[in-house]
């Protein structure tokens, strides 16, 4: 959260409170169009003060209720999923009809299923109710990447082709089991005003390379009053950690190289920084796709999730494909890919309480 946010944080100003439910409207006109064929009718929308109830929505008098607590403390993907699970109630209860069953009775869950929403009573909305249960595959890949920390580079860079090996036979096998797949949803980074070159390409390393879909998203900032944009992923909970600590990986280390770079240049000014980064991540994706295609040669070959899919096209059932034209290739640019070819993933596991392994701390 940036300072500004901070600041802002303890209570709404009389503006911002406004711009927050017009930003909801907004959103309710988008996933009516989107999920409901525009059949439902725009409700009034209400901000309460309880921190206990995340949504409502109030058949009699048609009045759909959020969260402020939610709306300032979750990620706008999480005020998005809340929305969605009263905008179900309000389809059965408007359009179905369903007037004689418990509120998350047969109807509700059946819309819910359909659709790809959350349709538990209670907590904060999650992809599904069931835990992960592969944390062996985390613990082997960490143990791993521990050893891609060694000062030889050919003992790192085996370290970690053999994680990256692992990753993909535990995916190729989990594909061979059908019905078995539980899939999450989760925002990684900070939501910006503008997507950089360098960030493209990090999603494309983490969609290309890490067996999860991603995709740009908008995303309102009530703090802010502005709106920005956040990756989103989708996949099993433990390619979901994965892909997590990469980007948080990647994008410190692009960084780090940076300002090394600076140091031994003698640069003062960042006007080549967007430039060197989007260089650094470049050059990792084309190690990674060289990296690929020696997999292939040993029979590892990875068509993708059918399952994955199907889940990621519910959850976003109009995509739209842009093209972007990139930085100027510039000898910033060309020392970032070269930097970013030499990269090596290293140094998992933080340590805690917990005993769910985690690759990154949240």
């Amino acid at each position: 959260m940036s300072p500004a946010e901070d600041d802002r944080r303890a209570s709404l100003t009389a503006e911002l409170t406004t711009a927050l439910v017009r930003e909801l409207a907004l959103e309710w006109r988008r996933l009516n169009d989107s999920f409901f064929k525009s059949k439902l009718r725009l409700p009034q929308f209400l901000l309460t003060a309880s921190t206990h109830t995340l949504g409502r929505y109030d058949y009699g008098q048609r009045v759909l209720s959020v969260s402020q607590t939610l709306a300032l403390e979750q990620p706008w993907s999480t005020v998005l999923e809340v929305l969605k699970h009263e905008m179900a109630h309000q389809y059965v209860f408007e359009i179905l009809g369903v007037l004689d069953e418990t509120a998350h009775g047969p109807a509700f869950r059946e819309v819910c299923e359909k659709l790809g929403f959350d349709g538990r009573a209670r907590g904060m909305p999650e992809a599904s109710e069931e835990p992960a249960t592969e944390d062996r595959i985390l613990e082997r890949v960490a143990k791993l990447l521990a050893l891609a920390e060694s000062p030889s580079k050919h003992e790192s860079e085996a370290a970690m082709n053999a994680a990256q090996r692992l990753m993909l036979k535990y995916n190729l096998e989990r594909c061979t089991k059908p019905g078995r797949n539980l899939y999450r949803h989760r925002a990684v980074g900070v939501p910006t005003g503008r997507v950089t070159e360098s960030e493209r390409w990090l999603a494309a390393i983490l969609t290309g390379h890490f067996f999860v879909e991603g995709i740009w998203v908008s995303v309102y900032r009530p703090l802010l009053g502005k709106r920005g944009s956040v990756l989103e992923l989708s996949g099993t909970e433990e390619n979901l950690e994965m892909a997590e600590y990469v980007h948080t990986f990647l994008s410190h280390a692009a960084e780090r190289l940076w300002q090394a770079h600076k140091r031994e240049r003698g640069i003062r000014a960042n006007k080549d920084r967007r430039t060197y980064l989007a260089g650094v991540m470049s050059g990792f994706h084309a190690k990674l796709e060289e990296q690929k295609k020696a997999q292939v040669k040993e029979g590892l070959v990875w068509l993708g999730d059918a399952d994955l899919k199907t889940f990621y096209r519910k959850r976003h059932p109009h995509v739209v494909s842009v093209r972007y034209g990139g930085s100027s290739r510039n000898e910033a640019h060309s020392e970032g890919q070269k930097a970013g070819r030499s990269l090596v993933i290293n140094k998992p596991i933080t340590s805690g309480p917990s005993p769910k392994v985690r690759l990154l701390g949240r």
